[in-house]
Order: C-alpha cells, then structure tokens, then sequence
C-alpha cells in the first residue's frame, strides 16, 4: 500500500503554497488532518482514483493528488502557462503565449476571480493545489525536472488555469483571433440523452462522448470518482481542473459538446493621429507597459516590454502582416464561477436543483445534455452569448466595424433566450456539434425564433445527421442497443454516394476504376480493422469532398433545411466523380501499397508498447464513432483526435454504467495505465464503471491515505 504518511510531506507550508522536502511535524499532521478531515483514494486496476473524503475539501485535495499522480508533467506545464510564465521557465518559444495572456489580463484576473470565490471554494482550490503539493513533493523523481520549478501550486492557479481554458483558448484563442477566426481549438464531441418513452426498460439513458486531441496537453482528459458529504458523482475532466465536467450521481448526469458559441467579438479599428475612430471623434489609446521575463539559452534572463493598448472595446492587437489593427471584446470576464457551477451541477439530484445550476450562467460556451431519474432529459444551446441588434453568424465571426457604438454590445443573453429542448415527445436529444435546430427530430426549434446570430442554420453535418438515425430509427432501445449504436462505424456518405459511383461506372472500361468499383461494391461502409474497401473510399471522399469532406460543390444535391436528414446527395458530374476514383486509385496506392489494404493494418492504436488494430473513421464522412486520423508515419497512422472519454449509463436500479478513456487514465511516462484500454477501443468493448465501494475494492490496485 501506499502511505501517505510516509512522503507525503504535506507541511502547512504545502497547504499555504509554500515548498518543502521535510515529513510532517505532529502538529503540522494534525494541521493537514483539520484541513481536509482525512480520506482516502482507492486506485482501481485502470488508475482511476475514486477519492473518499470526510470534507468537501479534502475531495478536492484527494482529486489534486491523484491527477498529480497520474498527469504531473503536463498538469504543472499548463499551470506555469496559465501563470503567464512559460517563457520565463521554458524559454523563447512561449513568448507570443505569455505575451497573450498578460495583454488579456489573465493574471491579474485570476486574481480577482480567487478572491471573489466562497469561502468554501477558495478552500476547495487551496486544498486541491496542496493536493499536486503533497504529490510532488513525495514523488519528485517521478516528475520531469523541467515542470518542478513550478511548485508550489497555489489556488490562483487553479482559478488562473480554468480562465485561460475557458475564456483565451476555448472562446478567444490567439489563433482564433488574430490567424483565423474558423480555428476550432475545442475539437468536438457526440451527445445523447433518451427519455424513458424511448427505452426498452423504462429508464432514462446518457451517452457522453468528447473528441479531443489524443497527445497529451491542456485538453487531456481524466476519469475520477469523488465522494464527500453533498457530492458523490463519478465522470471526467480536462486534466487541471478540480471539477468533472462530464458526469453523472445516482440520480442524474450531463455531458457537454462544443457548439457555435460566438463569445468574443473583434473590432476593427480605423487609426488616426495616433488614436482610433470612434462615433465621429479621434480617441487617444489608454496604454499600459507591460512585461515579462524569458529563458535565454545559456539559463540567463531578459525581460521584455511592450506597451498595451486599450481601445473602448478591450485590448488592442496588430494582425500579422499589418493588414488590420483590431480590439477585442470577450465575454464572460465578469463571470468567475464556472468551477462552481459544475460543482452544483454534480450535486444535483434533481431537475430543480440542476436548473437552478444551469441559470448560474458562469460556463463560458458548450452544449449541455442531461437526462435524470425522474424521466426528463435536456439539450441546452449554453453559453455566454452577447446581444446585438442585428447581424448573423457569418458577420460576428470577423472583425466588424470598431469605429461606432453600434456594433459595441454590452448585454448577454439570458438561460431563458437559449435554445433549448426539454423533454420533446420524441423521446430523446442529441448533438454532434451541430447546430441546435436538429437537437431532436422531428424539428422542435425554428431558427426564425430567434436572432441570426445565435447559431447558422446548416449545413448539418453528416455525422450528426447519423447521430439523429441511431436515435429515431426503429424500435425502443434497450442499453444493449443504446451501446451498440453507439459503436456503429458506418459512414453515411459511404451510404449514400456510393451506388451512385458505381452506377456513374458502368460500362468503363479502365481496369483501375473496374477494379476500385468492385471492390467498393463489396464493402458494407464500416471502418472496421479487416475492412477492405474503407482506405480507398476515404480517400476518393477526401477528392470529392475537400476541406475535411466538408465541401459541397460536387454532390448533386447541397444541403437544405427543408431535408436536412437526406442532404447533401447525388454527383453533379458523374463522368468528374469517377475520374476522381482512378486518382484515388493512384494516391491509395501511394499511401497504403494497395487499394485493399486491410484498415487496420494502417490505421493503428498504438502508444507505447501497445499496438492494435483500429477502427472508426472521420465524423465527416458521416461517421458516429470518430476517429480523424493522422498522416503516415512508419508505415502506420493513428489518432490525432476522437473517441476520448465515453461514458453510457441508465437511471435504472441498480444503475448502468459502462465507458472507456482511450488512451487510458494516465499521461505519466512508465505509467501502466498510459494505453492500456486501447484493447477495449479496438475490439468495440467497454469496461464496467465501478460505482459502490464494494466493487471498487474488488478490482483494487493501490490505496493512498490522507
């Protein structure tokens, strides 16, 4: 067993924020035994921690630990970034990502934001900071050098972390604002949530499924179980933060996808005599000198300053290129609790108390959908939206005029101005990152209800309109068949374009076409490892369909609202559709050797020394289970993004639940438990959840006390 007592070496000076290698004194014990109330983690065979504390505290402390434990060098990493420090720590290459957040004024408010939390929660941040503390602190040889000069963690950073994540990566990255505004830094993620009228048993039922990068980082996920008095739930969250954003209790659970949000607005800014234009006037910049500290290569400091200006609508940035000086506007800088409205959103156990936490409206931007015990199941288009006068999607997501007030916004909209779907007589929701408008079907929101700018109307795309089918077609679901189409790998645009390629086809006499046509007719559209038609067909999609597939210009019909299910379909050019195969055929060929290269010999899930075939295939395509994949590399491709954390559960008694972290619960090189659920991954399996202590115990690898 581990001890905590032996290593630990949480002195006050870990709780305060301060450093130490010294075990703890008697009284210094009795200290930490008062702050967190004593606990323990019980570390089941897959390195998931199930924290069981007397105090709300020490959950938080307990959860710290463990993602020390389990993530330390990427956890530190991203807290010295949060800081706005990297560069001070880690040299010149961080610069421009310092540079960001103290021009936004990340530290600063972070700051504030620590000091405006409760009581209670800025104890649960203290406690949760001095958790990574006591870790380190024991296991120093078990972190990387270079992330140690970090420690102490302190509860700022906590607060500091969530900030940048939520506000400066998922809302405003600098990418996103000053590259390109279409970068999509968040990934993307597959919902559902069925009413008891739609189960075979009765109950409700929940599927979270986040697609996330799969190289560690600040968008790493991990799977806990936290129980104190008040809040027992079990789930996962991007590695920092002290709270699941995916989970679920006895009673209820709620998972989140990334939506459309347009949570930040940039002005461009017409320059005079020094100043901008505003309302007819010149107004002179506010300015403030700033500055930050770099590495040099030989260990050495430089500090470096700039001077930041300040326009009425924010800060103020220069385009690469100087094509464009623009201010920026972000939302949701006011709205400090996001860490405590997930925290109420897990403790709740019923649809009242959940409601309450959800009009809260601290979290940032995210589609919420929650089902409970009690039968009621939600799709909620959330986010911190700001209100404008007019203008639609398409409008707000470039610079617009900053030289008039009335492009300046200054209200959001409220929980009751969102869309949202509650209980529809479908019997279920869903979202694959799509738009509200087909969060159930038939259709129960018209996008005429509400402004232009709250979400575009389409296109739909083809995994969520796979997404909508799994859940409308056929009979009630039983849990079995809740899993199994949730493993489904058929593509739908395999479905609908391919009969039409090989009708295009007939009577060509090129062997290479002859030969890809049959091949393809043979293939039944899944992405499975033996599947030997599933390499040339994505790569034929990838010429027919470019930017990710998602180009329309070459199918006969595009997408429309008025069919937003079976659109887009057709080709516009037969004749153009097939000669796109016979190059296909060539790049196939190029790639893989063979146009009937088994997929999983390629395309692997392989980290460390396990190496397994793969499965699933590019949502856009139209498949449910994601995998995008990355380029040849050893004779092999693997995951860039997809299937991450996925949890299945029904409210039923005794309750069902089933899920799997990818490429496992642990980031930690030597972990035992970086990879090892990529067999479950590759043979379409899930692990049971262990909820109750009992079972927990029966599957028990280690035991950390506190």
């Amino acid at each position: 067993m581990r001890s905590a007592a032996i290593g630990l070496a949480l002195t006050l000076a870990a709780v305060t924020g301060t450093s130490s290698l010294m075990p703890p004194s008697a009284a210094e014990a009795a200290a930490r035994k008062t702050a967190f109330g004593g606990g323990e983690i019980l570390w089941d065979s897959f390195g998931v921690p199930h924290v069981y504390a007397k105090t709300e505290a020490g959950a938080f402390y307990g959860f710290g630990y463990a993602q020390a434990q389990n993530h330390g060098d990427i956890l530190l990493h991203m807290y010295g970034e949060s800081r706005a420090k990297a560069a001070e720590y880690w040299g010149e290459k961080f610069a421009k990502q310092d540079r960001w957040l103290i021009a936004n004024g990340v530290p600063q408010r972070a700051a504030q934001w620590y000091k405006l939390q409760t009581p209670q929660m800025r104890q649960d941040l203290d406690a949760f900071a001095a958790g990574i503390n006591a870790y380190a602190e024991a296991h120093r040889d078990k972190i990387d050098p270079e992330v140690l000069q970090v420690l102490p963690v302190k509860g700022v950073d906590v607060i500091a972390h969530a900030h940048r994540l939520m506000n400066f990566l998922y809302i405003a990255s600098d990418r996103r604002v000053l590259v390109e505004p279409k970068t999509n830094e968040a990934g993307g993620s597959n919902a559902w949530a069925v009413a008891p009228s739609r189960s075979a048993s009765g109950h409700s039922m929940l599927l979270a499924n986040p697609h996330l990068p799969w190289a560690p980082s600040l968008l790493t996920y991990m799977e806990a179980q936290i129980n104190a008095p008040g809040l027992s739930v079990y789930g996962a969250t991007q590695v920092g933060l002290p709270v699941l954003r995916f989970a679920f209790n006895k009673d209820l659970g709620f998972t989140n996808t990334v939506n459309t949000m347009l949570g930040y607005t940039s002005y461009a800014l017409t320059l005079k005599n020094g100043g901008y234009l505003f309302d007819g006037k010149v107004r002179p910049f506010r300015t403030e000198t700033k500055s930050f500290k770099v590495r040099q290569p030989d260990g050495s400091m430089k500090t470096e300053t700039f001077t930041q200006r300040y326009a009425v609508q924010g800060p103020v940035f220069d385009l690469p290129g100087g094509k464009m000086t623009v201010a920026l506007k972000v939302a949701g800088l006011d709205r400090p609790g996001v860490l405590q409205q997930y925290l109420d959103m897990g403790k709740a156990h019923d649809w009242a108390t959940f409601s309450k936490a959800l009009r809260e409206m601290q979290v940032v931007m995210f589609n919420i959908v929650y089902a409970d015990r009690d039968g009621h199941i939600l799709y909620l288009d959330n986010g911190l939206l700001p209100k404008h006068e007019s203008g639609d999607v398409a409008y707000w997501s470039k610079p617009v005029p900053g030289d008039t007030s009335k492009t300046l916004w200054s209200g959001l909209h409220s929980f009751d101005e969102m869309p949202k779907v509650l209980d529809p007589v479908s019997g279920f929701v869903q979202n694959a990152n799509d738009p509200p408008w087909l969060s159930t079907w038939p259709r129960q929101l018209d996008p005429k209800a509400f402004p232009a700018y709250v979400a575009p109307i389409g296109p739909e795309s083809q995994r969520a309109q796979m997404s909508v089918k799994l859940l409308a077609d056929g009979p009630k679901l039983s849990f079995d068949d809740f899993v199994a189409r949730k493993l489904t790998t058929r593509s739908l645009m395999a479905d609908r374009l391919i009969p039409a390629l090989a009708q295009a086809a007939e009577g060509n006499t090129d062997p290479d076409v002859r030969q890809a046509i049959a091949l393809l007719s043979q293939w039944d559209h899944r992405f499975e490892p033996d599947s030997r038609g599933a390499l040339l067909f994505e790569t034929w999609a990838a010429i027919f369909a470019p930017d990710n597939f998602k180009d329309q210009s070459n199918y006969a019909v595009k997408w429309t609202p008025d069919d937003p299910l079976e659109t887009p379909r057709g080709l516009k050019d037969p004749a153009a559709a097939v000669a796109m195969l016979k190059q296909a055929v060539a790049k196939t060929k190029e790639l893989y050797g063979a146009i009937d290269r088994p997929f999983g010999e390629v395309s692997r899930f392989h980290i460390g020394d396990v190496d397994l075939p793969g499965n699933g295939g590019f949502g856009n395509t139209g498949v449910f289970r994601t995998i995008t994949w990355g380029k040849m590399k050893n004779g092999e491709r693997t995951p860039l993004h997809g299937e991450t954390w996925v949890s299945m559960v029904e409210f039923g008694t005794p309750m069902k639940a089933v899920g799997l972290m990818s490429y496992g619960n642990s980031s930690q090189p030597g972990s035992p438990h970086r990879g090892d659920q990529l067999k479950y991954l590759s043979d379409k399996t899930f692990r049971t959840l262990w909820l109750d202590r009992g079972e927990v115990e029966k599957h028990l690898e280690d035991t950390t006390p506190f």
